[in-house]
This record gives C-alpha cells, sequence and structure tokens, in this order.
C-alpha cells in the first residue's frame, strides 16, 4: 500500500522533538499548581486525575499471553494484509477491511456542522481492534489517537471510551479482559460480527467473553435502537467527576453505528468551532446515525477528544486547531 511520509498532525518532521509531550508536561504543571493553589483534596485530586497508574506495563505481551499466541504471528499477519491492501484518496481496500472516508456539511453560518463518516465492511470481526495509550493499561495514560494509531501500525482509527478516566465499566479488548466493574450501559462487539448494546451491572467480563464478546466500550448512551432515536438521550450522564457532570449540548462527538453484521460506520462531529462546524447535540447525532442507516448506534467519547485518523493523517480537525488531544485508547484497523 502506498504511506505518506511520516510527519506529526501539526505538520512538523517526525525527528523533531514532538509538541505534544511539551504541551503535556506544561498542561501537567499547570494543573499541579492550580490544584496545590485549592489546598485541601489536592493530593486526593492529583492521584486520581493527573498522576499515571499503570496496572499493565506490556499490553501487547500480556494479551499474547492470555490468547496463547505470541507477538510475532500477530505482527506477521497484519504484514501480510498490509501487502495486499491498496490506499486511493479516501478509500482503502484489502482481504481484512474496506474502508471508505466521507465529509459532510449541513447547515450555514454559526449553524454549520462539519462530519467525518467511515463506512467499514470487515471480512472478520476480529479486524477491528483495540490500543491503549503507551501500550499500557491502567488510568491516566495518555497518548494521541494519531500517536496510537501509529504505534500499532494503523490504517484507520478512532478514539475509543476514554477508559482511563475512571476506574468502573467492563473493559474487553481484543478477546482479554482488563476491568470488570459493571457501571453502565454499554456496547459489545462479538466474534460472529454482530454488535449489541448491553446492560453492565447485570453480567460479567468473564460471561461476556464465554459468549463470544471480543471488545467492549463502555461510555453511552445508546443512540439508536432497532433502528430508531432512543428516548432521554439528552438527560444522560455518563459520569459524575468534576468537569464532567454531563454531555449535554453542542459539543464535538464520536459514535459507533452498526448497518449489519461485520457493516459499521464511524461518525466523528467536530465542534466549538462557529462558521465551520458548531457541534451536534444527542439527538443530532442520533439522527446522523439514523440516516447512515445505522440499526444500533452508540456515542464514545467527545469533546476534544473526538478524533479520526486515516492513511497517517487525521481526517478531522480535533480542537480547531489541527492539534489533537490525549486520550487512553483507540479502536482501529491495521494497515
Amino acid at each position: 500500500m502506498t504511506r505518506h511520509p511520516r510527519t506529526r498532525p501539526d505538520g512538523a518532521p517526525a525527528d523533531r522533538p514532538p509538541r505534544r509531550r511539551r504541551l503535556r508536561r506544561s498542561l501537567l504543571v499547570s494543573t499541579l499548581v492550580l490544584l496545590l493553589a485549592l489546598g485541601g483534596g489536592s493530593a486526593w485530586a492529583l492521584d486520581r486525575f493527573v498522576i499515571d497508574h499503570v496496572e499493565i506495563a506490556d499490553v501487547q505481551a500480556y494479551e499474547a499471553e492470555q490468547n496463547g499466541t505470541s507477538t510475532s504471528t500477530a505482527e506477521d499477519d497484519e504484514a501480510d494484509a498490509a501487502a495486499d491492501a491498496t490506499v486511493t484518496g479516501t478509500t482503502y481496500e484489502s482481504d481484512d477491511a474496506s474502508i471508505s472516508i466521507s465529509t459532510v456539511v449541513t447547515g450555514s453560518g454559526d449553524d454549520q456542522v462539519t462530519y467525518y463518516v467511515a463506512d467499514v465492511t470487515l471480512s472478520d470481526a476480529t479486524v477491528l481492534r483495540s490500543a491503549f495509550a503507551n501500550n499500557q493499561f491502567g488510568t491516566n495514560i495518555t497518548e494521541t489517537t494519531s500517536q496510537i494509531a501509529e504505534d500499532n501500525d494503523a490504517v484507520f482509527a478512532i478514539n475509543g471510551d476514554y477508559y482511563g478516566f475512571r476506574d468502573t465499566g467492563i473493559v474487553i479488548r481484543n478477546g482479554v479482559v482488563y476491568r470488570d466493574e459493571g457501571a453502565r450501559e454499554g456496547l459489545a462487539f462479538y466474534t460472529d460480527g454482530h454488535v449489541e448494546v448491553y446492560d453492565e451491572t447485570t453480567t460479567t467480563a468473564d460471561a461476556l467473553v464465554a459468549d463470544g464478546v471480543w471488545n467492549t466500550l463502555s461510555f453511552g448512551p445508546a443512540l439508536v435502537a432497532d433502528g430508531e432515536v432512543v428516548d432521554g438521550i439528552e438527560d444522560v450522564e455518563v459520569d459524575t467527576n468534576v468537569g464532567n457532570h454531563s454531555i449535554q449540548g453542542e459539543q464535538p462527538r464520536t459514535a459507533v453505528g452498526v448497518v449489519d453484521d461485520n457493516h459499521l460506520v464511524f461518525v466523528v462531529v467536530d465542534g466549538r468551532s462557529p462558521g465551520y462546524s458548531a457541534g451536534v447535540d444527542m439527538t443530532g447525532l442520533a439522527e446522523i446515525m439514523q440516516s447512515l442507516g445505522a440499526t444500533t448506534a452508540y456515542n464514545i467519547d467527545g469533546g476534544g477528544s473526538s478524533t479520526m485518523y486515516f492513511d497517517g493523517s487525521l481526517v478531522n480537525d480535533p480542537l480547531g486547531k489541527g492539534t489533537e488531544r490525549g486520550t487512553s485508547d483507540i479502536l482501529y484497523i491495521g494497515g
């Protein structure tokens, strides 16, 4: 396949010290100063929201051990797939996956909305994989979507559910259980190609794996069920942490939709940029997914995290500045 020269999202050469690391250090210092100034509770807040907590230091090795495979075998399989793959503009074709990227602009002026659609057909459900920032599992560990994608030779990626912001939820990735703390409405991808919304509090991670679950996402809410927009989605609260009480209003968004078994649509909506893209509320996002033929659709982490990556480059403009915010995980298709 044809690949672009390695450059960072800001256009700088890949061999220049990454600006994202400098920005992250600067943000960390600013956060430390603010929390210390607030006094009481600052140590707790630093531990909860800022300091990395690594539970598994080498995820690839851990998954290979759990699945009874070797990392070299997985890498060889990806290399074989890449050898038969081609990229033409905004499309990708291989024996494993077909991907088509499109841009949609609606409205005008301050009401204009710009969003990006990836129509994806998989030969096998396990072609859609997950990866963690820094190849580590834990809380507060972040990298940009693009960097995680590059580290895993992805041809396509979107941000995940930012599992590392919280310590609850069922986290199953690439057939391996990482967390079993049911708390909310989740999304389960099965190895037979079907995808369904489920209640995390009524099952366990081990039971899901036994039933054939390959990946889960823990965010929400469900947007579309049986082809219809779900009632009450504007009132859902995913988390109750400081600064993250709700996900209402017009915001940047990321969503996963199911058209049929092994036929998915991924949507990223840019926002907070009047005149380019105002963002959408939950109902607006559900209507987009419905218009694309999704019979099931599910909201995942949005805001500044909303990112789509394809063939070595950003597709959207996550922060309205051509830069990205760090996240804890991605969904991707290897190239």
